[in-house]
């Protein structure tokens, strides 16, 4: 039996992460679930948040802004729009992201305009508060 589990994350650019690791704990659209190893199959929506994982007693962080995650075979393998590690977010972009939101959500616009603003609102808050858990 297998103690450890290949994590993925992909983007449409870039392979952000792919380790073994001990534990991955996601934010799916019905609520965080975790992952051990040797897990049954199965596929999940992720939202915007913080997915955590285990090495060896340390937690680590990655933001990803929604996406899919398959388990299968001692694989997490997971497909998302966006993701950064934690140590890879430039907290003074985080903070401006979000002032123009709310600079956006403030003013009078279509609804369309208003829910890019609120996602890009809920985007920034969510990599402010990884690297406030950091």
């Amino acid at each position: 039996m297998e103690n450890t589990l290949r994590l993925e994350i992909v983007t449409p650019d870039r392979l952000v992460l792919s380790e073994d690791v001990d534990y991955v704990g996601a934010p799916g659209y019905d609520g965080e679930f975790g992952i051990l190893p040797n897990h049954i199959p199965f596929l999940a929506a992720l939202q915007i948040g913080p997915l955590h994982y285990n090495i060896g007693g340390q937690t680590r962080y990655v933001f990803i802004s929604g996406g899919f995650a398959e388990i299968s075979d001692n694989k997490v393998t997971v497909l998302a729009e966006a993701a950064e590690r934690a140590e890879d977010i430039d907290i003074d972009r985080a903070r401006q992201a979000k002032e123009r939101a709310e600079q956006r959500m403030s003013m009078e616009m279509d609804s369309v305009d208003y829910a890019r603003a609120r996602a890009a609102l809920a985007r920034s808050l969510h990599r402010l508060k990884l690297l406030d858990s950091e």
